[in-house]
């Protein structure tokens, strides 16, 4: 294995695409079938790999293509990896659904946030609140949390907790009546004398001025804003990215900056320094979780009957990402038997491997890198 690490590191990108099999060359016969569960799966990246913002890269939704059989049956177990969400994991699979056309199931999508909901039994009916775009607040009640606000609920019950609120035009303010409750959750006291006891960074944050004040607010009192200081209640982070490729050409500040933003504010009025777990690729955890994960993929396959999972194992799990820090760094922390193959359409766009993470194989796009890992698992 090592040797052929070794290898590919040293193979160019023009190099791969000479020796790699056209896509007309695989039949479904050449790859694994139904009958035999593969002994591989792939853990791909979503945004800088598969799309850009909302738009494929490249060919990425005939890549994808070539992981079924001609009857649209899943053969090549596989899942999205990304720290990335915002939404609960049922909408995240219907719209890559749409966006790659490809039948997506909601197992086979892991975001940054999906490890939260190990923690719903411990926090299952206290007060937490969820911070960040999309639907954070409808994330975690659907991993079972009963008592959960967004922040923007949250900050909505005080007032003139927001200083700039007033300045902020593009929002609508939100009706602050005791009576009005928010439609997916009926709070059984008033927020405004419940403790906050957990605080959940779902996805990045919208509104940074507000949220980092919210957050300073709650984990300096004991999660109860405007009272004396208290013990600080716990923060997840769902990943601690510093930058991602979104639409723009370069770089767009991530989850990390923001965590970065919270803790310098934080402890510049704090007495104790801020206390905080972040989830997300690199974590090795996240990682093995992903292990499971296509396991469970890989026996829905084959209709939940065919696969031993105490007997099958996978020989090689291929980690396809754009960010050499996140991506790469995490799938070479995991070690065997992870393989990581880096993309240069996303973070990472150098013509040389990357210095501090180095990946097993470098390529220029998505279909480079399922050419290659068809190629060399059909191979005998």
């Amino acid at each position: 294995m090592r040797i052929l690490q070794i290898l590919t590191r040293k193979l160019s990108s023009s190099q791969i695409r000479s020796k790699s099999p056209s896509y007309s060359s695989f039949s479904s016969r050449q790859l694994h079938s139904p009958s035999k569960p593969a002994s591989f799966g792939i853990a791909f990246d979503i945004d800088g790999v598969l799309l850009r913002g909302s738009r494929p890269i490249g060919d990425s939704p005939r890549a994808l293509k070539r992981l079924y059989d001609d009857s649209g049956t899943l053969k090549v177990p596989y899942v999205f990896l990304t720290n990335g969400g915002g939404v609960p994991e049922s909408k995240r699979a219907k719209e890559l659904g749409r966006l790659l056309d490809a039948n997506i199931l909601p197992l086979q999508v892991i975001q940054g946030h999906s490890p939260f909901k190990q923690l719903m039994r411990r926090f299952e009916n206290e007060l937490v609140v969820a911070v960040g775009k999309g639907e954070p607040a409808e994330v975690m009640s659907e991993y079972g949390f009963k008592n959960v606000l967004s922040i923007d609920e949250y900050a909505s019950y005080f007032d003139n907790i927001d200083p700039l609120a007033q300045y902020k035009k593009w929002t609508d303010k939100q009706d602050c009546n005791q009576n009005s409750k928010p439609k997916h959750i009926a709070l059984s006291n008033d927020p405004c004398s419940q403790r906050v006891q957990a605080v959940f960074v779902v996805s990045d944050s919208v509104d940074w001025s507000r949220d980092i004040q919210v957050l300073c607010d709650i984990l300096r009192t004991g999660g109860l804003p405007g009272k004396e200081i208290a013990h600080q209640p716990p923060l997840f982070f769902a990943n601690d990215d510093l930058a991602y490729q979104a639409l723009f050409p370069s770089e767009r500040l991530g989850m990390g900056a923001f965590r970065i933003a919270v803790e310098s504010v934080f402890n510049a009025i704090h007495p104790a320094p801020l206390k905080y777990t972040s989830y997300g690729k690199p974590n090795p955890f996240v990682f093995k979780n992903a292990e499971t994960v296509l396991m469970q993929v890989l026996q829905s396959c084959h209709n939940n009957h065919q696969v031993d999972g105490r007997k099958q194992f996978f020989k090689t799990l291929y980690m396809i990402g754009d960010n050499p820090s996140v991506d790469i760094k995490g799938a070479r922390q995991a070690g065997i038997p992870w393989f990581s193959i880096l993309t240069r359409t996303g973070v990472f766009k150098e013509k040389e491997n990357h210095d501090d993470f180095p990946a097993d194989l470098v390529v220029d796009t998505v279909e480079e890198a399922v050419d290659y890992i068809l190629s060399k698992e059909c191979i005998s």
